[in-house]
């Protein structure tokens, strides 16, 4: 680690380089969407974070383990980012639509009149998101919460940051919970009807 600040410093980035990527190579070996230049371009990236994260270090592990810590971070943050970059929002939220609640939420294990109850919540979920959120609210719950888009990808296509991205959620969140018990259901309707 001393090496990275002193004299032998170029060895020293080099010789990480190609530690990290080797542990990146196995760390994403299952991944089809990974090549050498990926890994390359992963573990420059690590670099860079590690380079100015250095007196975070603490020494609880070995520099090498925290290091890939962080390289195999950086390369899964940027692969879900890789796999979100040609999807329009509006594709995947709907816009015009109101189908995006899928109806294969409901449990088909469940008896008949648990289907029917994850059935009718889902249509009342559905009606009110469509009816009680603004375009924006409905576009965000829907890209994160169904869609599993990472906030740091909504943030930046709606114009925004992950701060105000979180309001945002927090206050669809809580319009939704008042509007349903306005609906007479409460948050333990809602889980009794999916739960086990």
């Amino acid at each position: 680690m001393d090496n990275l600040r002193g004299p032998g410093r170029d060895e020293a980035l080099t010789d990480l380089r190609a530690t990290l990527v080797r542990g990146l190579g196995y760390a994403l070996a299952s991944r089809s969407d990974v090549d050498e230049a990926s890994l390359e371009d992963f573990a420059q990236e690590a670099i860079l974070k590690i380079l100015a994260g250095l007196d975070s270090f603490r020494g609880e592990s070995p520099f090498t383990t925290w290091a890939q810590k962080i390289a195999v971070r950086e390369a899964l943050t940027e692969l879900r980012r890789r796999r979100w970059r040609d999807v329009s929002l509006d594709s995947i939220t709907g816009s015009s639509d109101t189908d995006f609640i899928p109806v294969t939420l409901a449990d088909p294990s469940a008896g008949p009149e648990q289907q029917m109850m994850q059935r009718t919540l889902l249509e009342t979920l559905r009606r009110l998101i469509s009816e009680q959120l603004t375009d924006r609210q409905r576009q965000a719950m829907i890209a994160v919460y169904l869609h599993g888009m990472p906030l740091e990808e909504v943030a930046r296509r709606m114009g925004t940051n992950r701060n105000a991205l979180y309001k945002l959620l927090h206050d669809a969140r809580q319009r939704l919970r008042r509007q349903l018990t306005r609906e007479g259901l409460s948050p333990r309707d809602v889980l009794e009807a999916f739960g086990p």
